[in-house]
């Protein structure tokens, strides 16, 4: 016990160089750290949330119902992006709604790694990403169409075809460049 608590200290420092190092420790130690992390995602102090949801992350036994919560509740951007980060390691289907609210994020970093999230899940996300981009908010249909645009799934064209209709730039470019990227490009014409 003694290890883990000087590698709890090391990670809780705010020496970042100090925290980087106890990481692979940390994980190492696999299930006796595990209680220990998990009671610091807790703790007041944003940077020991964030440290010990970077460590859980990239351990092997974290489990996504950890990193759910701070991704759409923790009040520090940082911590939001640190989960949307790890939920992009897991690439677990149980993360896809989560995923897809936290599109709408008042962080655009944390909108920007969920997507990059959603897009490694790939296929299995596609259904949600359609949805969102019909009826989600603006920025969460504009995050949406890019991760489509991304996972290149031809279950996306009606929509993507449909959002060409729209007045948005970004939907529009988003939209065109999915429809490159399925070997669709074509000139899309706007009837007047």
């Amino acid at each position: 016990m003694r290890v883990l608590q000087s590698l709890l200290n090391d990670l809780t420092s705010g020496d970042e160089a100090r925290a980087e190092a106890a990481v692979p420790s940390l994980i190492e130690l696999g299930m006796d750290a595990i209680p220990s992390l998990l009671d610091l995602t807790h703790y007041k102090d944003v940077d020991s949330r964030w440290w010990a949801l970077r460590t859980l992350a990239e351990s092997h036994l974290c489990r996504t119902e950890w990193l759910v919560p701070f991704l759409s509740s923790d009040p520090a951007p940082e911590v939001r992006q640190c989960a949307a980060l790890g939920l992009g390691i897991k690439l677990d289907n149980s993360a896809i709604q989560p995923l897809v609210q936290a599109l709408s994020d008042d962080d655009n970093m944390v909108a920007n790694l969920a997507v990059n999230a959603l897009v490694r899940i790939g296929r299995e996300a596609v259904p949600s990403l359609i949805e969102t981009v019909q009826d989600g908010k603006q920025s969460a249909r504009i995050q949406a169409l890019r991760a489509l645009s991304e996972i290149k799934d031809h279950r996306a064209i009606p929509i993507m075809m449909k959002v060409m209709q729209e007045e948005s730039a970004l939907l529009l470019h988003w939209a065109k460049e999915g429809l490159d990227r399925l070997g669709l490009d074509m000139v899309y014409i706007k009837p007047v």
